[in-house]
Parts: structure tokens; C-alpha cells; sequence
């Protein structure tokens, strides 16, 4: 069945991207005209975690298996035998596996043979082989059995092979006058020749005698790369880029050979995590094949979490939707020119509504929860899909107060037969794959990294002991790819709330809440004792207000009107220290509508003027703090009533009217634009 993939048809329907790369409408239904002749470029889906890639593969996958020869790896994940000899190296391993996974019979074609990759990963498989130890020797060999069974599924699969190259081994062990590895890579392909190759396989060998010092002879050039691959440095990345292109070049056999004409379409690898060290391994030897004139007729679609990877910096770039009916990629002189870095667009609103209408189509939740969503998490496909489920599967009681903060605090089943998972960690644990995130939550509540340094130095002391904490967690949000800001340390809006609801609710000490306190409390004490925005940003963090209120009182009448309406928007973007599941409205709204009373004793001393300026900026200051919390949602009449406080604010305000009462126009238009709130009020950009 296919998944939902919001806003990927551009890849996936029927004249879409793989469409026109391929050949061939999904499930093989019809025949579609090449975009790019016989020169396909290597196309890159590029985009941070959860946008997306690896989904977008396994649909491909999906749609195409069993149509047209397929293979799907992951370049993160290519684990080693559980015993394994000099001969395995992570190329090795994966060619193994895509080829196992093309090899296939698909529909209206034969099973691909992979003979040329077969004999070059027999001849590596040599390396370390002792006359004292044939069990080593049967280990590999018989490794090699689902690649030689590509070649005769009998034969290859039976095993009876191996004791004759063994017993052929033993007899060369003692007459070793070429180099080691060279001697018994050519015996063991000789017998694997006249064991298990057919008559129309064996020239395959033939192939090797282009590679380095063959002179033309397919068994000199075995010998030789096996020699280099013993070698390791260069001259191993010399046999294993050579080893790739046997891959392609029995995939192009497959097309071109004795019963050409009856394929249809193109073959596909799918390299999953492709920014990898193991990704450039595989692509860069197609890539520079394709650069000198050769035609493979592969269709390669890889994944880089790295947007700006070293590997695509002379990359044709694109977006997603501009995919959708055409992908120009002209070459260029240069090797990567070849490759189209495709970057993964978020989803729209409009997706984000369908996602949640396909959990919840009778709409019990809050309307605008969707589009909450969506300002939360940006449109990133995988938090889209998790919070839309956990608004789905929410318990009766809650749907109508949901928010997305309180999504955060379900759990959500994602498998039937297993329990339900929290949200916020599981969701945590997908987008920051940390073995310790508790630091990382800490940091989250810093600013900049001189703040981080200070806070890690307080609080973080025995988490490393060879080096900086702030700056390495600092070095793998970077390494992850996630998006530097000025404002925060981590910048990104969804994972800087996953860490501080970690940072808040991991403890279960509530109503203590003894981390949350302390980290707050060691960046208030940071920054002095004087009434500055970051000290009152902490201490809204901790609940307390009154000290902001006060200070935006007394610092009104001063000239810089759209510095004190900066002030007041920083000030109120501090995180809110929220209860888990509190039912009812958000405290914050009684007090922004002016519906909380206001003790007398507080006003001692004040004169009427100062206590109405006072109620006003307090009002005006969680109207601002409310409406502008990614966990919670919109409010119109709070949203009206700060257009009002601002408005009674401009006519106070002696110098700088102006700005406060296109602050009473504008603000709310970007409230309910799900913009952040601009300054100047009505700047197009919203900074």
C-alpha cells in the first residue's frame, strides 16, 4: 500500500522525477520518455532529519520493486560479517548487498548477473589466507555464495565449490613466487571459473584486463587489483572504484547483452545517508565514469542529510516542486556537475491540514491545531506525521484543549504489537540520535555560545573530560546540519522545544522541577543585577513577571520607542514553565484580558497614572508571551485586546506614538499570519 508522502508527487506520480529518470510509471504501469538521454544525472534529495529522505527512498523502493532491477542501502548502516577476513571492507560489504538486491527476477526480464563483480570480490577475498588455515578460507568463500548465486543460483548456493578451490589453494601454497595475495586470487578465480561460471559468463573475466598493469589479461588484472586492495591507501580506493564499475558494467550487460531489447526501464540504487564516507565511495567512481563518456544506464538516487556537503559543491541545484514536470542538469567540465541536488521543500499548511484530517477526519480537535503545528515544526514532514497521529489517538477528554505543547505530553502507539511511546522523546530521539541528549537540553535554554560556555561550565562540568561541552555539542548540531540563529543556541523552533520539555519534564519532580529551576536560575544570576532583557527573558522562564512588568513600566516614556517594543518581545519569547496536561485555559489569558485582580498592596504608593500604565504593560506583556508560544495556540480576543493595549499605549507615549500604533495594526496581522511579530510593526521581512 502506498504512504502518504505530502508534497513528494513531484517524485512519484506518474510523469514525476524517478518517472522520467527511469523510464517507467510506478508499479511498471506504462513507458515514460528519458528526460536525460542516456546521460542520467545522480540525483541527491538533500535535507535535514526528519524532512523526509529516507521515506521518500523507501517509497521508491515501494512502487518500483519487481518492475525494474532495485536496490535500496543504507550508507550509515553497512554492518560487517560477524566473522570476516582482509578482504571485507565497507565498498566490499555493499556492493555485495546491492547486487544481492538487484539480482531478482523483476517482471517480463531475467535475474541480473553480476559475473565481473563476482570474480573481483573472489580475488579480494584471498587476502589473508594461510595454508594453516583453510576454515578462515571456507568462512569467506562461502560469504560469497549469494553473489555467486546471481551467477548460478545452483551453484553458487550449493557450496560445492569451495573444497575445490581450498584443495587447489593447497597445492599453490608451496610454489608462492608473485606476491601472496596475487597467487591465490588467480587460483581461486580459476577454479571459481571452471566450478560455477557458464560458458557465456567466463569471458566476463575478460573485463579486468583494462584495470592498471593487465596488459589485456583478465586474470593479470585480478591479480593486480587484489594486490592493491592488500596494499590499502590509494591504490585499496584505485580497486575499489574499480570494483564499482563492474557493478554498473554487469548492470549494463544486463541491458545491452544477447537478449537486449527485453528490459524495459532502468535499474536503481537507492543510498540512504549518502553524505557518509561510504556514499562518496560508491557515487564518486560513477560520477567520473560518466565524466569520461561512459554510459551505465543507472538511475541513482541518494539521500545527504548535509545540505552544503563538500561532495555537491559543483551540484545543479534545485527545490522539490520545481522537479515536477522538468529537472534540467546541464554537465559541466567539472566531475560533480553530474550530480541534481533536489532539496526537500517543508511541508505547506495546507499538507499539514491534510495530515492531520487523515488521523482525525471528524475533526474533534482544535481547529487551528493544525496550523499551531505547523508553526512549531516548520513544516518538517516526520513531526508533522507523529503529532498528527498522537492528535488522532488523543484520549476523548483532551481533544478540545489540545495544543501543540500538550501533544508533546501524549503517547502515541505506533506499532500494534508494541506499547505506546512518548511523544516529545521519541520524536527527540529521531531528530538528535545523541547517546546522552541531557546536555544538549541544558544548552537549549542559552542564547549564544558565550552563555552556553557559562551554563556548561556550571552545570555540565563532568560530562567531558577532553574538551569544551558547549562547543562540542555546539560542533555536532552543526555536523547534524541544524540551523545557527543569533537569538538562540539551538536555533531551530522544534528541537530547541523538544530539549527544554526534556529539560523540564525528564525528571518527573514535579512540581520541583529542579534542572529547569537550576539552569534558569544560573542564566539569571549570569547576566548581573540589572533589569536587563535576558535577565527578565529568565525570569519569565521561572514563572516570575513582575520584575518585567516594572521594568518595561519605567523604561516607557523613553525615546526609543521600537527599542522598548524589542525588549518586550524578547522578553516575552522565554519559554513557559507549563504544568503537563493542564486542563483549562492557559493562565496567561486571564491575565492578558485584564480578568485576574491585582492585589492593592502591590500598588503602595503609586498614583493612579502609574498603576493603569502598570496593568497595561502587564496585560500587554502576556498577551505578547501567550500569543507568540509555539506550544500553544492563537487567540483571537487576546490578540484583539493587545491591539487595544497598544493602541491606549500609543496615546500616552509622548515621542513615539507612531511605532506603538502601527504595532496595534501590525502585530496582530502577524499573529494571525503565523508570522513572528515584526519590527518595525509591518516590516515584510518580520525581523
Amino acid at each position: 500500500m502506498d504512504r502518504e508522502l505530502y508534497g513528494r508527487e513531484a517524485v512519484l506520480h506518474d510523469g514525476g522525477l524517478v518517472a522520467r529518470l527511469s523510464g517507467l510509471t510506478r508499479h511498471g504501469a506504462a513507458r515514460v520518455a528519458y528526460e536525460h538521454g542516456d546521460d542520467p544525472p545522480v540525483t541527491v534529495f538533500t535535507g535535514g532529519r526528519g524532512m523526509g529522505k529516507t521515506a521518500l527512498l523507501k517509497e521508491v523502493r515501494n512502487r518500483y520493486k519487481g518492475y525494474t532491477p532495485l536496490a535500496l542501502l543504507d550508507c550509515a548502516h553497512v554492518e560487517p560479517p560477524a566473522e570476516h577476513g582482509p578482504g571485507w571492507s565497507e565498498v566490499t560489504g555493499a556492493l555485495t548487498e546491492l547486487a544481492v538486491q538487484l539480482s531478482p527476477k523483476v517482471l517480463a526480464a531475467k535475474p541480473v548477473q553480476f559475473p565481473r563483480l563476482s570474480l573481483g570480490l573472489v580475488a579480494v577475498a584471498s587476502l589473508g589466507w594461510s595454508q594453516e588455515d583453510d576454515e578462515r578460507a571456507r568462512t569467506d568463500l562461502l560469504q560469497l555464495g549469494p553473489l555467486l548465486a546471481t551467477v548460478d543460483a545452483t551453484k553458487g548456493a550449493a557450496g560445492n565449490w569451495v573444497s575445490k578451490v581450498l584443495s587447489k589453494l593447497a597445492a599453490n601454497f608451496a610454489e608462492a613466487t608473485v606476491p601472496m595475495a596475487g597467487l591465490l586470487a588467480e587460483a581461486t578465480v580459476e577454479t571459481v571459473l571452471e566450478e560455477v561460471f557458464g560458458r557465456f559468463q567466463r569471458a566476463s573475466e575478460n573485463w579486468y584486463g583494462t584495470y592498471r598493469n593487465a596488459g589485456g589479461r583478465g586474470k593479470a588484472g585480478l591479480r593486480q587489483l587484489a594486490i592493491d586492495f592488500e596494499q590499502g591507501g590509494r591504490r585499496r580506493r584505485e580497486a575499489e572504484d574499480f570494483l564499482v564499475g563492474a557493478l554498473t558494467e554487469d548492470l549494463l550487460h544486463a541491458y545491452t547483452g544477447l537478449r537486449r531489447g527485453t528490459r524495459i526501464g532502468r535499474p536503481i540504487l537507492l543510498l540512504d545517508n549518502a553524505h557518509e564516507p561510504l556514499g562518496r565511495r560508491l557515487v564518486e567512481p560513477i560520477l567520473r565514469a560518466r565524466a569520461d563518456g561512459r554510459r551505465d544506464r543507472v538511475v541513482v538516487l541518494a539521500a545527504s542529510r548535509v545540505r552544503e556537503h563538500e561532495g555537491l559543491r559543483h551540484a545543479i541545484r534545485t527545490r522539490l516542486p520545481e522537479t515536477s514536470h522538468r529537472a534540467p542538469c546541464p554537465r559541466g567540465t567539472s566531475v560533480g556537475s553530474g550530480i541534481l541536488a533536489v532539496e526537500l521543500t517543508p511541508l505547506s499548511p495546507a499538507q499539514t491540514r491534510t495530515a492531520f484530517d487523515h488521523h482525525d477526519p471528524a475533526g474533534r480537535t482544535p481547529a487551528d491545531l493544525a496550523r499551531a503545528v505547523h508553526r512549531l515544526t516548520g513544516g518538517r514532514p516526520l513531526a508533522v506525521a507523529l503529532l498528527g497521529r498522537a492528535a488522532g489517538e488523543a484520549p476523548a477528554a483532551l481533544r478540545a484543549g489540545l495544543t501543540p505543547g500538550g501533544l508533546l505530553d501524549l503517547t502515541v502507539e505506533l506499532r500494534e504489537d508494541a506499547p505506546p511511546v512518548p511523544v516529545a522523546p521519541t520524536l527527540l530521539a529521531e531528530l538528535l540520535p545523541v547517546r546522552r541528549p541531557g546536555p544538549y537540553a541544558v544548552l537549549a535554554a542559552t542564547h549564544d555560545e558565550e552563555s552556553a560556555r557559562v551554563l556548561a561550565h556550571a552545570r555540565l562540568q563532568g560530562e567531558s573530560l577532553d574538551g569544551d561541552v558547549a562547543l562540542r555539542v555546539r560542533d555536532q548540531l552543526r555536523a547534524e546540519d541544524w540551523q545557527e540563529g543569533p537569538r538562540h543556541f539551538v536555533a531551530d523552533p522544534l528541537l530547541r522545544a523538544l530539549l527544554l520539555h526534556r529539560l523540564r519534564f525528564e525528571d518527573e519532580d514535579h512540581p520541583r522541577y529542579t534542572a529547569w529551576r537550576a539552569v534558569h536560575e544560573t542564566l539569571h544570576r549570569h547576566y548581573g543585577p540589572e533589569p536587563g532583557p535576558y535577565r527578565l527573558h529568565h525570569d519569565l522562564a521561572l514563572g516570575r513577571t513582575e520584575e518585567a512588568v516594572t521594568h518595561l513600566r519605567i523604561t516607557f516614556p523613553e525615546q526609543d520607542v521600537l527599542g522598548w517594543l524589542g525588549r518586550l518581545r524578547f522578553v516575552a519569547a522565554a519559554p513557559y514553565p507549563r504544568e503537563r496536561n493542564r486542563p483549562g485555559p492557559d493562565p496567561r489569558r486571564a491575565i492578558a484580558l485584564g480578568q485576574e485582580p491585582f492585589g492593592e498592596p502591590a500598588f503602595s504608593g503609586f498614583d493612579a497614572d502609574s498603576i493603569e500604565l502598570h496593568l497595561s504593560v502587564r496585560r500587554l506583556l502576556h498577551a505578547v508571551w501567550l500569543l507568540t508560544d509555539p506550544l500553544a495556540l492563537p487567540d483571537d480576543e487576546v490578540a484583539d485586546r493587545l491591539a487595544h493595549e497598544l493602541r491606549r499605549l500609543s496615546g500616552r507615549h509622548l515621542t513615539g506614538s507612531g511605532s506603538l500604533w502601527d504595532a496595534a495594526t501590525h502585530w496582530p496581522r502577524d499573529i494571525r499570519a503565523w508570522r513572528e511579530l515584526s519590527l518595525p510593526p509591518g516590516r515584510e521581512d518580520g525581523v
